[in-house]
C-alpha cells in the first residue's frame, strides 16, 4: 500500500515475502514428523495402560492359610479356582505333588468344585497332608493286597449282618441317640464327632476325625485310642438289612481280619467320606 508522506511516497509491505520451494518442502516435513510422534507416544500410552492392567485384577481373592507338615503358608488365590488348582498352588509352595496330596477342608477336599462351591470363606485353614513317594509306596502297597484278599473273602460269605458274631450286636435294636441318617446322599464328614454308635461289645462308640493331626480316635467310656490314619490297612463297610440307612463299618488296624474293630449304625451319608478321609485316594498312587 502506497500513502504520501511529506510530499513522497513511502511503499509499505503488508504481507510475507513468497517461500521459495524449499522452504516450503522443509516445513512439510517437519509438520509430518511432529505428526507421526504424536501419534506413536499415543499408541505407546495405550499399550501401557492394557499392560498394567493384569488378568486377576477383576476375580475376586480369598486369603488361605496352608498347614503342611508343621509348617504355615500364606496363599491369595481366585475364589473361583477349583479343588485341583489349589493343588497345583500347594505344589508351588510345599514342592509336594498334588498326587501325593490330601488336602482337607471339612472333609477330603472335592477337586473338580471351585473354592465358592465347596464355601471356603476368607481366612481359612487347609489342612495338608502328604509324605514322599518311598513312604507312600511302603505304606500302600501292602494295603492295596489286603484289600483284595478281603474282598475275594467277603464274596465266599454270608451277608455280614446276618453272621452270628454280629447279629448279637444288631439284635440289640438300634439306638436312640444314634444320628439320624440321610439315605441316598453322601455328605462331607461333619465338624462333631459321630456318636451314639455300637462297638463290638456293646457297648457306646464314637469317632472323632483329627484331619490336622491325620489321626482317628476311636473313643468309648473307658478310653479313646488315637489311630495314625496311614496306620489303618482297610475300611469295609455293609448296609444293616432292613436298616440300610445305616450301615456296619469296620477299620482293619491289622494285616488280618482278627484287627478289624467293628462299628454299628453308621449313618449311611457319611460312609464314602470315612472312607475317603481314612484310606485316602492317593493310596492308589
Amino acid at each position: 500500500m502506497a500513502t504520501q508522506a511529506g510530499g513522497e511516497d513511502v511503499i509499505m509491505e503488508t504481507e510475507d515475502k513468497p517461500k521459495d520451494a524449499e522452504q516450503l518442502a522443509e516445513e512439510v516435513e517437519k509438520a509430518d514428523t511432529e505428526s507421526t510422534s504424536s501419534t506413536v507416544a499415543g499408541d505407546a500410552t495405550t499399550q501401557d495402560s492394557s499392560i498394567s492392567n493384569g488378568d486377576d485384577s477383576d476375580q475376586e481373592m480369598v486369603d488361605l492359610k496352608i498347614i503342611w507338615n508343621k509348617n504355615k503358608y500364606d496363599l491369595k488365590i481366585p475364589v473361583d479356582n477349583t479343588g485341583a488348582q489349589l493343588k497345583e498352588r500347594i505344589h508351588s509352595l510345599t514342592g509336594l505333588p498334588p498326587a501325593m496330596q490330601k488336602v482337607m477342608y471339612k472333609g477330603l477336599l472335592t477337586e473338580d468344585k471351585t473354592l465358592r462351591e465347596i464355601k471356603i470363606t476368607n481366612g481359612a485353614k487347609i489342612m495338608v497332608v502328604g509324605s514322599t513317594i518311598n513312604d507312600v509306596l511302603a505304606v500302600n502297597t501292602p494295603k492295596e493286597v489286603v484289600q483284595q484278599e478281603v474282598k475275594a473273602e467277603e464274596d465266599k460269605k454270608e451277608p455280614l449282618c446276618r453272621q452270628k458274631q454280629h447279629r448279637k450286636v444288631l439284635d440289640k435294636g438300634k439306638p436312640d441317640d444314634i444320628m439320624a441318617s440321610v439315605k441316598g446322599t453322601k455328605e462331607r464328614l461333619p465338624t462333631v464327632p459321630l456318636s451314639g454308635m455300637f462297638n463290638k461289645s456293646g457297648g457306646k462308640v464314637r469317632l472323632t476325625f483329627k484331619l490336622e493331626q491325620d489321626q482317628l480316635w476311636i473313643g468309648t467310656k473307658e478310653r479313646t485310642e488315637k489311630v495314625p490314619m496311614g496306620s489303618i490297612k482297610n475300611v469295609v463297610s455293609e448296609p444293616i438289612e432292613d436298616q440300610d440307612g445305616y450301615h456296619m463299618m469296620a477299620f482293619q488296624l491289622g494285616p488280618t481280619e482278627a484287627s478289624q474293630y467293628w462299628v454299628y449304625w453308621v449313618p449311611a451319608q457319611f460312609v464314602d467320606a470315612i472312607k475317603d478321609t481314612v484310606l485316602g485316594k492317593w493310596q492308589y498312587f
